[in-house]
Formats: C-alpha cells, sequence, structure tokens
C-alpha cells in the first residue's frame, strides 16, 4: 500500500483538467500509478505522447480495471455515456468522481449510469482559456479550491480519501450540498462566462459598424472578456443546459440589478453610481486578500498600459 490515498486512478478525458490531474498525481503522489482514456483516437495520441498518465487505454472496457478511483474529465453532458461505457470493468469497490462545473444533474446522471457504485462528485475550481490535451500542467490545483458534494449516504471514509487526493494535488478543499454549489458556482463562474460571451458576441457584431476599431483599440476589460469567452465551447454549453433553473435565477437578479444602473445613468444618478462601484470594489479587495488573484496591475501583465 502507497502513501497515496488511492492505489490506480483512471482518467476518463484527457482535455485541461484530465490531462491537469495525470501529471499533478504523477507530480504530487508518485506512489499512485494513473491510467488515461480518451474516447478521441488523436487526443489519446497527444496523451501519450505527452505522457499524461503511465498507461493510456485503448478502450473504455479496459480502462477502470484495477482502478480504485474513476474521474470523468469529460462534458458534464457526457458524463452519462462515458459512465456506460466504463461500466463493464469498473470495480463495486471503486470511487467514482467528477471535475463537472455543475453537480446535481451530474451525479443524477452518474448514478443513473452506475448503480451500486460508489460516486462522491467534485469540482475542482481552477482551469484556463486552453482546451485540449497539449493545455494540461501539474500545478493547475496549487492554491485553488476543489469543492467535494457528498450525497447523504456516501461513504464518510471514502470521502475523506478523496480530500485527501485533492490536497495531495495542492488544492485547498471544502464539502458542501450540490444544490448550494450549483447556486454559488452560477455567480461566480456560469453568469460571468454568459455575459463574457454576450459582450464579445456583440463587439464582434459591431465590427463592421466600427471598422474593425473594436478590437484594434481593445482595453484592458474588453480583453480580459475576450479570454473568458474563449473557453471550450462544448463545455460551456453542457454547464449552462445542466444548471440552467440556477443560471436563470441568478440571470434575472443581475438583469434587474442592470436595469437600475441603466436608470441611474439616465438620470444622472452620480451618487448611487459611485455608493455602487466602491461596494463592488470591496470585492476585488476580498478576492485578493484571499490569494485568488493577482493584485498587481492589470493582473501582472508585463505590457500593462493604463486605459483611457
Amino acid at each position: 500500500m502507497s502513501d497515496a490515498p488511492f492505489r490506480q486512478i483512471t482518467i476518463v478525458g484527457l482535455g485541461l483538467l484530465g490531462g491537469s490531474i495525470g501529471l499533478a498525481v504523477q507530480a504530487f503522489l508518485p506512489g499512485a500509478r494513473v491510467v488515461g482514456y480518451d474516447a478521441d483516437p488523436v487526443v489519446r495520441s497527444a496523451a501519450k505522447a505527452r505522457g499524461l498518465a503511465h498507461r493510456i487505454a485503448d478502450d473504455a472496457h479496459g480502462a477502470a480495471q484495477g482502478s480504485d478511483l474513476v474521474i470523468f474529465c469529460v462534458p458534464v453532458g457526457a458524463m452519462g455515456a462515458a459512465a456506460r461505457a466504463i461500466a463493464p470493468g469498473l470495480s463495486s469497490e471503486a470511487l467514482v468522481s467528477d471535475v463537472g462545473s455543475s453537480k446535481a444533474t451530474v451525479a443524477a446522471a452518474l448514478a443513473e449510469a452506475l448503480p451500486g457504485h460508489h460516486i462522491i462528485p467534485a469540482h475542482p475550481v481552477a482551469g484556463t482559456e486552453r482546451s485540449g490535451p497539449d493545455a494540461g500542467f501539474a500545478a493547475l490545483f496549487r492554491n485553488r479550491w476543489c469543492i467535494v458534494t457528498p450525497p447523504a449516504d456516501a461513504d464518510p471514509g471514502l470521502c475523506a480519501r478523496l480530500i485527501a487526493f485533492w490536497e495531495g494535488l495542492g488544492a485547498r478543499v471544502e464539502t458542501m450540498d450540490a444544490d448550494h454549489h450549483d447556486k454559488v458556482l452560477a455567480v461566480t463562474s456560469h453568469l460571468p462566462h454568459l455575459i463574457a460571451y454576450t459582450i464579445v458576441g456583440t463587439a464582434s457584431d459591431l465590427e463592421q459598424v466600427t471598422q474593425s476599431e473594436v478590437i484594434k483599440y481593445s482595453a484592458g476589460g474588453f480583453r480580459d472578456f475576450t479570454r473568458i469567452a474563449a473557453s471550450d465551447p462544448t463545455m460551456w454549453r453542457d454547464v449552462f443546459l445542466s444548471n440552467r433553473d440556477a443560471v436563470l435565477e441568478m440571470l434575472q437578479r443581475f438583469t434587474e440589478d442592470l436595469t437600475e444602473l441603466q436608470k441611474a445613468i439616465r438620470k444622472g444618478d452620480g451618487a448611487f453610481l459611485f455608493d455602487h462601484f466602491t461596494r463592488t470594489r470591496a470585492i476585488r479587495r476580498g478576492i485578493i486578500e484571499m490569494g485568488q488573484d493577482d493584485a498587481r496591475p492589470d493582473f501582472g501583465r508585463s505590457d500593462h498600459q493604463p486605459e483611457g
């Protein structure tokens, strides 16, 4: 028995998160063995070339054999299908988890596909706008949060081992109810992505009108929206559909707040705008104090220029 919480980990889906888990396990939990699998043979070939796992399985049936932890790193809409494909080789004693950005629907999909198996969903709140097997890196989870959402009947010992696993990769772990997670992430992640996609889409529609000046004179604010909007479209399509109720609830609240700002601008209500901007500025300070971002100007960019 190694010092690692799990002896062998199977990673299903070898994009940014799956690849980063494979590299992180090899770097920080050297007592564990990693098996990787992806339904795309091109991705499997690239993963093998990069060394994302000790072994890259050629088929779903053999990918989970001998593993005591299986982590699904596929888009949330594909969780059920991926679980059904892996089921024949899955031990009844193995723990099943995932990295999806919405939790209630993922838990239901995995439970339906794998009845009788141990399932504890998780969500590492980490990533970049890049995707694919070349995007992963071992330090992705260092000092980032991983939220574990165990169902009510979860085995406490397996939950403790999953927490230890993520802590071993450098993450800070919290547990919460799946529905609560989905509401929190709707505000902190899903709604910002939806806004970014909207703003960048509007700018794209205006390109002809502005004679390409939107892109030519992009200041830091718009530039950061384009980074978010460059995220994997398949993943985010599935996130919005799987976390539909929470996203729509938060989008309604955002729309109401945006209408209030619109009224203040129309009426010239400077006091309202100043008070609102002062309160939101404090949120930024709190994020920096918690070590979740860089306090340097322009997020530490070396080519920083103040916006005009």
